[in-house]
Protein backbone atom coordinates (compact mmCIF):
# COMPACT_ATOMS: atom_id res chain seq x y z
CA UNK A 1 0.00 0.00 0.00
CA UNK A 2 1.40 3.53 -1.34
CA UNK A 3 1.69 5.33 2.12
CA UNK A 4 1.09 8.99 2.80
CA UNK A 5 4.06 11.87 2.53
CA UNK A 6 3.12 12.24 6.43
CA UNK A 7 3.88 8.36 6.93
CA UNK A 8 7.30 8.84 5.60
CA UNK A 9 8.16 12.24 6.90
CA UNK A 10 5.86 12.52 10.29
CA UNK A 11 7.47 15.70 11.16
CA UNK A 12 5.02 17.42 8.20
CA UNK A 13 1.82 15.94 9.83
CA UNK A 14 1.31 19.88 11.89
CA UNK A 15 1.90 21.57 8.55
CA UNK A 16 -0.54 18.89 7.00
CA UNK A 17 -2.82 19.35 9.70
CA UNK A 18 -3.39 23.06 9.47
CA UNK A 19 -3.74 22.82 5.81
CA UNK A 20 -6.90 20.64 5.71
CA UNK A 21 -8.58 22.17 8.81
CA UNK A 22 -7.66 26.35 6.87
CA UNK A 23 -9.16 25.02 3.58
CA UNK A 24 -11.78 23.09 5.06
CA UNK A 25 -13.36 26.26 7.07
CA UNK A 26 -12.77 28.30 4.19
CA UNK A 27 -14.91 26.00 2.13
CA UNK A 28 -17.26 26.34 4.96
CA UNK A 29 -17.51 29.59 5.08
CA UNK A 30 -17.07 30.40 1.13
CA UNK A 31 -20.39 27.46 0.34
CA UNK A 32 -23.68 28.89 0.10
CA UNK A 33 -24.97 26.09 3.14
CA UNK A 34 -26.20 27.61 6.62
CA UNK A 35 -24.80 26.03 9.26
CA UNK A 36 -26.54 25.10 12.67
CA UNK A 37 -25.05 27.53 15.34
CA UNK A 38 -28.47 28.70 17.19
CA UNK A 39 -28.73 27.55 20.67
CA UNK A 40 -32.53 27.70 21.69
CA UNK A 41 -35.30 27.16 24.32
CA UNK A 42 -35.86 23.57 25.04
CA UNK A 43 -38.60 22.36 21.91
CA UNK A 44 -41.91 20.54 22.63
CA UNK A 45 -42.04 17.07 21.15
CA UNK A 46 -39.51 14.08 21.72
CA UNK A 47 -38.50 12.29 18.35
CA UNK A 48 -36.29 9.89 20.00
CA UNK A 49 -33.53 9.14 22.14
CA UNK A 50 -30.93 6.89 23.28
CA UNK A 51 -28.55 6.52 25.83
CA UNK A 52 -24.58 4.70 25.87
CA UNK A 53 -22.35 3.39 28.67
CA UNK A 54 -19.64 5.67 28.32
CA UNK A 55 -16.41 3.94 30.05
CA UNK A 56 -15.60 0.72 27.80
CA UNK A 57 -13.51 -1.75 29.95
CA UNK A 58 -12.27 -4.09 27.05
CA UNK A 59 -10.22 -1.44 24.97
CA UNK A 60 -7.30 -3.35 26.43
CA UNK A 61 -5.97 -0.01 27.40
CA UNK A 62 -5.09 2.05 30.29
CA UNK A 63 -8.47 3.18 32.29
CA UNK A 64 -7.12 6.47 32.50
CA UNK A 65 -7.91 7.00 28.62
CA UNK A 66 -11.86 5.91 29.17
CA UNK A 67 -11.85 8.63 31.90
CA UNK A 68 -10.22 11.44 29.83
CA UNK A 69 -12.35 10.61 27.48
CA UNK A 70 -15.74 11.01 29.48
CA UNK A 71 -14.35 14.56 30.52
CA UNK A 72 -13.67 14.78 26.82
CA UNK A 73 -17.49 14.20 26.21
CA UNK A 74 -18.65 16.65 28.41
CA UNK A 75 -16.64 19.42 27.13
CA UNK A 76 -17.04 19.31 23.20
CA UNK A 77 -20.66 18.01 24.12
CA UNK A 78 -21.24 21.77 25.35
CA UNK A 79 -20.70 23.05 21.43
CA UNK A 80 -23.96 21.38 20.30
CA UNK A 81 -26.65 20.88 23.71
CA UNK A 82 -29.29 22.45 22.94
CA UNK A 83 -28.60 23.83 19.01
CA UNK A 84 -31.45 23.89 16.65
CA UNK A 85 -31.52 22.33 13.28
CA UNK A 86 -34.21 24.71 11.61
CA UNK A 87 -35.26 24.20 7.88
CA UNK A 88 -32.97 24.04 5.62
CA UNK A 89 -30.01 23.99 7.66
CA UNK A 90 -27.02 21.76 8.35
CA UNK A 91 -25.75 20.64 11.12
CA UNK A 92 -21.87 19.90 11.18
CA UNK A 93 -20.30 18.18 13.64
CA UNK A 94 -16.87 19.38 13.32
CA UNK A 95 -18.58 22.86 12.71
CA UNK A 96 -19.57 23.09 15.96
CA UNK A 97 -16.72 20.89 18.22
CA UNK A 98 -14.36 23.22 16.81
CA UNK A 99 -14.83 25.85 19.53
CA UNK A 100 -14.80 23.10 22.34
CA UNK A 101 -11.87 25.34 23.77
CA UNK A 102 -14.45 27.83 24.91
CA UNK A 103 -15.89 24.99 27.59
CA UNK A 104 -12.36 23.20 28.81
CA UNK A 105 -9.41 21.58 27.59
CA UNK A 106 -8.94 18.50 26.09
CA UNK A 107 -7.46 15.23 27.38
CA UNK A 108 -5.50 12.54 25.93
CA UNK A 109 -7.93 9.74 24.88
CA UNK A 110 -7.97 6.88 21.93
CA UNK A 111 -8.08 7.23 18.58
CA UNK A 112 -7.10 4.76 15.66
CA UNK A 113 -4.54 5.90 13.27
CA UNK A 114 -2.29 4.54 10.53
CA UNK A 115 -3.86 0.76 11.63
CA UNK A 116 -2.54 1.34 15.78
CA UNK A 117 -4.61 2.41 18.48
CA UNK A 118 -3.09 6.06 20.27
CA UNK A 119 -3.57 8.17 22.48
CA UNK A 120 -3.74 11.61 21.17
CA UNK A 121 -5.38 15.03 22.56
CA UNK A 122 -9.05 14.63 22.45
CA UNK A 123 -9.56 11.16 21.30
CA UNK A 124 -12.73 9.58 22.43
CA UNK A 125 -15.15 12.27 20.69
CA UNK A 126 -16.30 9.61 18.21
CA UNK A 127 -18.13 8.14 20.99
CA UNK A 128 -20.56 11.58 20.85
CA UNK A 129 -21.04 11.27 17.06
CA UNK A 130 -21.46 7.80 17.16
CA UNK A 131 -24.62 8.89 19.29
CA UNK A 132 -25.49 11.65 17.27
CA UNK A 133 -25.08 9.36 13.98
CA UNK A 134 -27.60 6.74 15.89
CA UNK A 135 -30.43 9.53 16.62
CA UNK A 136 -30.29 10.92 13.43
CA UNK A 137 -31.17 7.65 11.92
CA UNK A 138 -34.23 7.90 13.94
CA UNK A 139 -34.87 11.15 13.16
CA UNK A 140 -36.65 12.88 9.36
CA UNK A 141 -33.20 14.40 9.22
CA UNK A 142 -31.47 13.70 5.92
CA UNK A 143 -27.90 12.44 6.51
CA UNK A 144 -25.37 13.82 4.24
CA UNK A 145 -22.04 12.95 5.32
CA UNK A 146 -20.95 10.29 6.88
CA UNK A 147 -18.17 8.00 7.38
CA UNK A 148 -18.13 4.38 9.74
CA UNK A 149 -14.82 3.43 11.38
CA UNK A 150 -12.55 0.98 9.53
CA UNK A 151 -11.69 -1.40 12.13
CA UNK A 152 -13.51 -2.05 15.41
CA UNK A 153 -10.01 -1.84 17.96
CA UNK A 154 -12.34 -3.86 20.45
CA UNK A 155 -15.94 -4.60 21.54
CA UNK A 156 -18.61 -2.44 21.95
CA UNK A 157 -18.83 -1.37 25.77
CA UNK A 158 -22.63 -2.11 25.98
CA UNK A 159 -24.03 -5.65 25.04
CA UNK A 160 -27.13 -4.97 23.52
CA UNK A 161 -25.44 -1.75 21.36
CA UNK A 162 -25.88 -2.05 17.43
CA UNK A 163 -23.18 -3.03 15.03
CA UNK A 164 -22.68 -0.84 11.74
CA UNK A 165 -24.16 2.54 13.50
CA UNK A 166 -20.77 4.49 14.07
CA UNK A 167 -19.55 7.69 12.74
CA UNK A 168 -15.91 8.88 12.56
CA UNK A 169 -14.69 12.26 12.81
CA UNK A 170 -11.61 13.86 11.87
CA UNK A 171 -11.50 17.68 11.70
CA UNK A 172 -10.31 18.99 8.22
CA UNK A 173 -11.39 15.43 6.89
CA UNK A 174 -14.18 13.66 8.39
CA UNK A 175 -17.45 14.74 9.34
CA UNK A 176 -21.14 14.37 10.64
CA UNK A 177 -23.29 16.00 8.69
CA UNK A 178 -27.34 16.25 8.71
CA UNK A 179 -29.70 18.40 6.86
CA UNK A 180 -32.88 19.56 7.43
CA UNK A 181 -35.34 18.92 4.83
CA UNK A 182 -38.57 19.54 6.75
CA UNK A 183 -40.34 22.20 7.28
CA UNK A 184 -40.18 22.28 11.66
CA UNK A 185 -37.00 22.70 13.26
CA UNK A 186 -35.17 19.89 15.42
CA UNK A 187 -33.08 19.81 18.64
CA UNK A 188 -30.18 18.20 19.97
CA UNK A 189 -30.29 17.45 23.79
CA UNK A 190 -27.33 16.02 25.61
CA UNK A 191 -26.80 15.19 29.26
CA UNK A 192 -24.91 12.70 31.67
CA UNK A 193 -24.57 10.76 34.57
CA UNK A 194 -22.23 8.63 36.46
CA UNK A 195 -22.25 5.72 33.81
CA UNK A 196 -24.42 6.72 30.57
CA UNK A 197 -24.27 9.71 28.13
CA UNK A 198 -28.20 10.29 27.07
CA UNK A 199 -29.20 11.72 23.82
CA UNK A 200 -32.49 13.40 22.89
CA UNK A 201 -33.85 14.73 19.37
CA UNK A 202 -36.95 17.38 20.11
CA UNK A 203 -39.19 19.15 17.73
CA UNK A 204 -41.74 21.72 17.13
CA UNK A 205 -43.99 19.67 15.62
CA UNK A 206 -45.31 16.02 16.60
CA UNK A 207 -44.43 12.84 14.53
CA UNK A 208 -47.11 10.54 13.55
CA UNK A 209 -44.48 7.63 13.20
CA UNK A 210 -41.65 6.47 15.19
CA UNK A 211 -38.23 5.08 13.94
CA UNK A 212 -36.36 2.09 14.76
CA UNK A 213 -32.51 0.94 13.83
CA UNK A 214 -32.23 -3.02 13.78
CA UNK A 215 -29.12 -5.48 13.04
CA UNK A 216 -29.41 -8.13 10.94
CA UNK A 217 -27.93 -10.71 8.17
CA UNK A 218 -24.55 -10.60 10.60
CA UNK A 219 -21.65 -12.85 9.74
CA UNK A 220 -17.74 -12.94 10.04
CA UNK A 221 -15.49 -13.88 7.33
CA UNK A 222 -11.60 -14.00 6.30
CA UNK A 223 -10.34 -11.49 4.26
CA UNK A 224 -6.92 -11.41 3.43
CA UNK A 225 -5.70 -13.22 6.72
CA UNK A 226 -8.13 -10.31 8.63
CA UNK A 227 -11.51 -11.22 10.08
CA UNK A 228 -13.71 -9.10 8.88
CA UNK A 229 -17.90 -8.26 10.08
CA UNK A 230 -20.55 -7.82 8.01
CA UNK A 231 -24.01 -6.63 8.70
CA UNK A 232 -27.15 -4.74 7.96
CA UNK A 233 -28.58 -2.03 9.38
CA UNK A 234 -32.37 -1.79 8.66
CA UNK A 235 -34.70 0.83 10.06
CA UNK A 236 -38.42 0.35 10.67
CA UNK A 237 -41.16 2.73 10.63
CA UNK A 238 -43.97 2.41 12.69
CA UNK A 239 -47.33 3.99 13.43
CA UNK A 240 -46.88 6.04 16.77
CA UNK A 241 -50.35 5.41 18.13
CA UNK A 242 -50.75 1.68 17.00
CA UNK A 243 -47.45 0.09 16.57
CA UNK A 244 -47.79 -0.75 13.52
CA UNK A 245 -44.82 -1.04 10.59
CA UNK A 246 -45.40 1.25 8.04
CA UNK A 247 -41.84 0.48 6.30
CA UNK A 248 -39.03 -1.25 6.78
CA UNK A 249 -35.84 -0.50 4.68
CA UNK A 250 -32.28 -1.53 4.59
CA UNK A 251 -30.13 1.46 4.48
CA UNK A 252 -26.64 -0.19 3.73
CA UNK A 253 -24.18 -3.05 4.40
CA UNK A 254 -21.63 -2.27 7.19
CA UNK A 255 -18.29 -4.42 6.34
CA UNK A 256 -15.57 -3.43 9.22
CA UNK A 257 -12.16 -5.34 10.09
CA UNK A 258 -12.19 -6.94 13.42
CA UNK A 259 -9.22 -6.13 15.71
CA UNK A 260 -9.73 -7.79 18.62
CA UNK A 261 -10.24 -11.56 19.58
CA UNK A 262 -13.61 -12.90 18.84
CA UNK A 263 -15.20 -14.89 21.11
CA UNK A 264 -15.44 -19.21 20.41
CA UNK A 265 -18.76 -19.33 20.65
CA UNK A 266 -18.34 -17.00 17.28
CA UNK A 267 -18.25 -18.72 13.77
CA UNK A 268 -16.41 -17.08 11.32
CA UNK A 269 -16.50 -18.20 7.38
CA UNK A 270 -13.95 -20.07 6.13
CA UNK A 271 -13.40 -18.20 3.28
CA UNK A 272 -10.20 -15.82 1.82
CA UNK A 273 -11.38 -13.65 -0.40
Amino acid sequence: MRKRITQIFPFLTPIRVWQRNFCWNLKMILDSNHYSTYKGDLLLYEICNTKTKMVNENSGHDIIYQKNKIDNLKITSQTMQQIWIRPNEIFSFCYLAKHSHKYGKLKEGLIFVNDKVIAQKGGGICHLSNMLYYLFLMSPLTIIERHGHKEKSFPNPDKDSLDGVDATISSGWLDLKVKNETPYTYQILISFDEEYMYGKILSDHELDVNFEIINDDERYYQKNGKIMESIAVIRVSKEKTTNKVVKQEKLYDEVVEIGYPLSDDIKVEEMNV
